[in-house]
């Protein structure tokens, strides 16, 4: 269940397995919490087609499951955004995920700006704020006073390692009349996401450090076959 309270600056607050509720000032791209912010950490890389072979075998020694994957991802920004001040920092996006593979239901996220690398060189580590949600996310988001911005598509395999993700994929344009997916080209490239598989609290009981230590591992076996580093977008 997910309850707005205002939409600018941005509030929501989220009911899930423990209680999250953040406020993001658009005008100071700043946050305040109730509560610890939870967080997600990530490492990105990308990789020709002639090695989808090698990448493929190599995750799938490494993880303890896997599956094809089929993601539709709609991203909205608020509806104000195009009468803002070009000079102000960038709206917090609000993001609605789908596997389309299986009846699973819609996932609403939103995430901030990356730590700075000084923090946190090794990897990409943001606050973030997720929950569940059966029914019209679509609808749901559009009464939040968000429009669509654009959606993708991501077809490939995500692979399960503890208590992480590793989604390899191809994103595929959006027919412009159906809007249904197109298959991406042969030669287009596969891009990889390495991240925890839910965003966490770095508390003294599951401390941040943990998360970072187990995608670290997953960037050293990877060595000499992928390139995977911290993203700031």
């Amino acid at each position: 269940m997910i309850v707005p309270c205002h939409s600018d600056p941005f509030h929501l607050f989220f009911r899930g397995s423990a209680e999250v509720w953040f406020e993001f000032d658009q005008q100071t791209n700043s946050v305040e919490s109730g509560r610890a912010l939870h967080t997600l950490v990530a490492l990105f890389g990308e990789f020709f087609p002639k090695d989808f072979n090698q990448l493929l075998n190599r995750f799938t020694f490494l993880s303890e499951s896997a599956r094809k994957t089929h993601v539709r991802e709609v991203v909205f920004e608020p509806l104000e955004h195009s009468s803002r001040d070009l000079s102000l920092p960038e709206p917090v996006l609000l993001r609605c995920k789908k596997e389309l593979l299986d009846n699973s239901s819609w996932q609403l996220y939103s995430f901030l700006k990356p730590e700075p690398v000084r923090v946190h060189p090794e990897a990409t580590v943001r606050a973030a704020v997720y929950c569940q949600m059966e029914g019209d996310a679509l609808g749901f988001a559009s009464a939040l006073g968000y429009k669509q911005k654009h959606q993708i598509y991501k077809r490939g395999y995500l692979f399960k390692r503890a208590n992480l993700d590793i989604q390899m994929f191809q994103e595929e344009r959006v027919d412009p009349k159906t809007h249904q997916p197109i298959r991406a080209d042969p030669e287009a490239l596969w891009e990889v996401e390495v991240k925890s598989s839910s965003p966490t609290r770095n508390t003294p009981e599951t401390p941040l450090s943990n998360v970072i230590d187990a995608i670290l591992e997953v960037q050293v076996a990877m060595r000499g076959l992928l390139d995977l580093r911290r993203k700031d977008a």
